[in-house]
């Protein structure tokens, strides 16, 4: 008799863990995507969070990414899956700033936490919860599902030494940024990337921000012009995101929803890392081909400074979830600043 009931109380095992391995369902969506997926750690982390969610799913779950301009315009990623037109998209956060202003810090905070700190922030700090909260009205629920390095602060016809010299200048910045190169007197123009080489060539844009050196160089801006600025005070980290169609997403079973969230962390990880591993030995490539690197001079640094005060506060004062949010990032920033003074080596230190 006790043989019988291990034998009917395997059976039972057995037939539970095939029920739960029947019981993955197949999704198909299409995503569009801001940027092209030959862009490294920028375009490419998308494509491969979808071929991982093949391999975890068994090609259940299959995420098929398309070029930007495919389905939807590269700036539309938010609008399509806010009005269900695609179920989700990839996008960095902030091209909605008209629309949600807050998403702008959470895509990059001018002099704010690098990517290692926004991660842990958004894990361990709140940030998760404020995002969900921010999207929830417009139908979107969003995934943090890639971080990288901090950007180069861009490429200029000619070397920027005062606040002066941005005066008049016609130059390709993005969110919160370029609120910030307006303060300072440019002339700004969002443009997305497959668009920038031919306006920098046409005398359209006197210069360009877009994201890391090796991004840089695949859209060819050294070509045109040399002179190469860093520190990317405006977006110490780049932060993107998985965005889904609320409805899309609560059709889908738990196992399902998380076997993404999943994916998108890890996601996070490969994309930092890939961008880490590759800038020094770009930076070299560039001086071997006449680009000048150059650091904006302390001058420069307190007028962004400056300005970037200036706008944060009129946006927290103009959205009361902008202020939450931001007030949540710079209190994390704040309660780790002596870590991070003390407990890293300084970068100065040879």
């Amino acid at each position: 008799m006790k043989n019988g009931l291990k034998a009917l109380a395997l059976a039972a095992s057995l037939a539970s863990l095939g029920s739960t391995a029947v019981a993955q369902e197949t999704v198909r969506w299409g995503i569009p995507m801001s940027f092209g997926s030959n862009l490294t750690a920028l375009g490419d982390t998308m494509p491969w969070v979808s071929e991982q969610l093949k391999k975890v799913s068994g090609g259940s779950v299959n995420l098929q990414v398309f070029e930007p301009g495919k389905l939807v315009p590269a700036l539309g990623i938010f609008d399509a899956v806010s009005s269900g037109k695609a179920e989700a998209g990839y996008s960095f956060m902030g091209y909605e700033l008209g629309k949600v202003p807050v998403s702008a810090i959470f895509g990059a905070l001018p002099f704010g936490m690098e990517t290692p700190q926004f991660a842990a922030w958004m894990y361990f700090g709140g940030g998760d919860a404020l995002l969900k909260e921010t999207f929830k009205p417009h139908n979107v629920y969003p995934i943090f599902c890639g971080s990288i390095s901090p950007e180069s602060a861009g490429w200029f016809r000619k070397e920027i030494n005062t606040p002066a010299d941005l005066v008049g200048l016609k130059f390709r910045a993005a969110a919160l940024g370029g609120k910030i190169y307006q303060k300072l007197g440019a002339s700004v123009t969002m443009l997305p990337g497959g668009e920038l080489f031919q306006a920098l060539e046409k005398g359209v844009l006197d210069g360009t921000e877009f994201s890391l050196p090796t991004v840089d160089d695949q859209l060819g801006f050294d070509k045109i012009v040399k002179n190469y600025y860093l520190p990317g005070w405006h977006q110490p980290s780049t932060n993107q995101y998985l965005y889904v169609n609320m409805a899309a997403w609560n059709k889908l079973k738990p196992q399902t929803q998380a076997q993404i969230e999943t994916t998108c962390t890890a996601g996070v990880t490969m994309a930092l890392a890939k961008a880490e591993a590759l800038q020094g030995e770009m930076l070299t490539k560039f001086e071997k081909e006449g680009v000048k690197l150059r650091q904006f001079n302390k001058t420069m640094l307190d007028a962004f400074a400056k300005a970037s005060k200036e706008v944060i506060a009129e946006e927290s004062a103009k959205d009361p979830l902008f202020k939450k949010v931001h007030d949540s990032m710079a209190a994390f920033q704040n309660k780790n600043r002596n870590w991070h003074n003390l407990g890293y080596l300084p970068r100065d230190y040879k």
